[in-house]
């Protein structure tokens, strides 16, 4: 059972409110649903330029002709702007196998090149405008590449075969996002102040983001006598707050650069395949069949207190540092950490982010991971505590335990706030909250402090919420009289925080919509499901809750005697249950914490090649130390990296 506090109000509100838009813009939907993808493309070139072209996002003509000729022998339809609204209105359905063309940034070829083979084999298709570009006003984010013009415009807009949708007005550029002055993405970046040091505050930002989406539809209006009903996010970047500045705007359709397919319930935020890399039809047809979901993970796990350091100057050294190591290795994804813990006891002692809660040590958490986004090209996910926050908060807050015959403030070495304190979740969620707000990152990894023993919690809330909601008793003694009644009371704790963290990635989801979901587990839950009953962790439970689990098989730390055979039956157990390989990240240690000492790399690499062996799709390790060379680059670069994309 969902426990409602202002979390939950504002996840279950969010629902309510698209499914009333949908219902009172679109009408109640048809009976019968059909996915439908929406295909991305920018600017066109001839064969030869395409091949040459240093800009991953140009494609070739001729290859552009084979992907349309390829949808049609496939079956594929090619549906309109209207054809969707028509569907979600309820007034028609949409063909299986249907599929929307896409074109960004309002190129010159996309009348040269684009609109010859749309009239060529009757294809509708909808180009998204840039305001500025189109007004001619050169930045330092406009392409220089020839755009349409008005004329052109129209022209293809009275052939009944083009959409104009709106790519902002003056969003599709960079704004100071940190005091670092990184530049980020306009429609969902906070803008930094550098002068007064502060943020943009949440009106101001709500203002400026409505306001950039009311001249945009009046732009087009003015020069194309159209008013644009579909907003094409710059760089894909969207939130909740820029799709109801669009929906205000009269542009109730919106598309990003999500992989996936879509049903029409997903209007107001369309996820669309976007095309890079100029790929040929056998490269096309492998994304458009596969929706690029089957990437295997190479994942390192970063200490930002490794890079932390108080002389800023220092600091940018070690970014330099760690940035340049991560792109060597060739890998995919980055764990950074996003609060400080520089005694690693595992709990918050302060943020690396601007809140309203905890100390700031550094706002650095949003130089770090875009500069990691950006030049190393991984996905970062902000590795962040579940409960295990030293703020200022009332001690009753805490996780209570049963010691001595009497109920005493957890002794654990994570000081938790109660996952069934409401007020607790809601300080909480509002440290998520401000990370999404202020930072940019693809993912959320759930610490391992999310745990409760078979002790935990027996604060007055939790027993009462025990017996008023689970149906259990709510004196310590029963709870904890057998094995079944511990266990029961256990595995409703597992579903409690598991409920939690949906309600933080929901939180968060409202700044950043696209974010994937990590987990820790230990590895004891899964060798042994019956210690469940001393963590309130369950592998199977995870796999239903989270993206990703990220299994902490790290055998010198559990004192394994034979580690191969012990990594061996971790994989096996894993691998019973449905998507258990699919879902999940072994993550090896590279330091033995027992007595201090690096692992050495023949060993190290011993493991990582057994994982493969035995059919892991996702490997991580933790700690990376780049002072140390630790794991060291050239045996990631053997082992670790992942192949090289054609």
């Amino acid at each position: 059972m969902t426990i409602f506090t202002p979390v939950t109000a504002v996840h279950y509100l969010n629902k309510a409110c698209l499914l009333i838009f949908l219902i009172v813009c679109f009408g109640t939907a048809s009976a019968k649903e059909h996915s439908f993808l929406v295909l991305n493309y920018h600017d066109i070139l001839t064969a030869e330029d395409a091949q040459r072209s240093l800009d991953k996002m140009d494609v070739g003509v001729e290859h552009l002709e084979q992907h349309l000729d390829w949808l049609k022998k496939k079956g594929f339809k090619i549906v309109s702007v209207q054809n969707v609204l028509d569907a979600a209105a309820g007034k028609d359905s949409l063909p299986d196998k249907a599929a929307l063309l896409t074109f960004d940034d309002g190129y010159l070829s996309f009348y040269t090149r684009v609109f010859p083979l749309l009239k060529k084999y009757h294809y509708p298709a909808t180009v998204a405008l840039v305001g500025t570009w189109m007004d001619g006003n050169v930045t330092a984010d406009e392409p220089g590449k020839p755009l349409l013009n008005w004329a052109q415009v129209r022209e293809m807009v009275q052939s009944g075969l083009v959409e104009v949708a709106s790519h902002s007005y003056d969003l599709h550029k960079g704004i100071n996002a940190n005091p670092q002055a990184n530049s980020q993405a306009a429609a969902v970046t906070r803008l930094y102040d550098d002068p007064m040091l502060v943020y943009e505050t949440d009106e101001q930002y709500r203002e400026r983001i409505h306001a950039a989406l009311r001249k945009s539809a009046e732009f087009i209006f003015q020069h194309a006598g159209i008013r644009p009903r579909v907003m094409v996010w710059p760089y894909g970047e969207y939130n909740q707050i820029t799709i109801q500045a669009s929906r205000e705007a009269g542009m109730p359709m919106t598309m990003g650069l999500l992989d996936g397919t879509n049903t029409i319930a997903d209007v107001s935020a369309l996820r669309r395949l976007i095309m890079v890399d100029n790929p040929d039809v056998d490269q096309f047809a492998k994304i458009v069949t596969g929706l690029r979901v089957d990437q295997s993970l190479r994942v390192a796990h970063l200490d930002m207190d490794y890079l932390y350091d108080k002389d800023s100057e220092q600091s940018e050294h070690n970014l330099d540092a760690v940035i340049q190591r991560i792109k060597d290795m060739h890998i995919n994804t980055v764990y950074l950490q996003a609060y400080a813990d520089p005694d690693g006891d595992g709990n918050a002692d302060a943020l690396y982010f601007p809140n309203r809660h905890l100390p700031v040590k550094q706002d650095l958490f949003s130089r770090v991971a875009w500069q990691l986004k950006t030049k190393a090209r991984v996905r970062v996910y902000a590795w962040m505590p579940i409960m295990a926050y030293r703020g200022k908060a009332p001690e009753s807050w805490y996780v209570q335990e049963w010691r001595d015959g009497k109920t005493q403030k957890a002794s654990h070495v994570y000081t938790r706030l109660s996952p069934f304190n409401p007020e607790a979740r809601q300080y909480v969620a509002e440290i998520y909250e401000d990370l999404a707000k202020h930072c940019s990152f693809d993912g959320i990894l759930f610490h391992d402090d999310g745990i409760l023993s078979d002790y935990e919690d027996v604060s007055p809330l939790a027993l009462a919420y025990a017996k008023e909601v689970w149906g259990l008793p709510d004196q310590f003694e029963q709870l904890h009289a057998t094995s079944e009644m511990r266990m029961a009371w256990a595995q409703h704790k597992t579903e409690l925080i598991n409920q939690f963290t949906d309600e933080l990635a929901s939180r968060v989801r409202i700044y950043r919509p696209g974010i994937k979901t990590a987990r820790n587990i230990y590895a004891l839950p899964l060798l042994q499901p019956y210690s469940e009953e001393w963590y309130a962790q369950s592998f199977k439970s995870f796999l239903a809750h989270y993206d990703y689990v990220a299994i902490e098989a790290m055998p010198f730390m559990e004192e394994a005697e034979n580690p191969d055979q012990w990594l061996t039956e971790l994989v096996k157990t894993a691998a019973k249950q449905p998507e258990g390989l699919k879902k999940t990240v072994f993550e090896l240690q590279s330091v033995n914490w027992k007595n201090q000492q690096k692992v050495p790399m023949p060993v190290f690499n011993g493991q990582l090649e057994l994982l493969k062996k035995l059919g892991v799709n996702h490997i991580g390790y933790y700690p990376d130390n780049v002072f140390e060379d630790q794991p060291r680059l050239a045996d990631l670069q053997q082992h670790f990296s992942l192949p090289t994309q054609p």
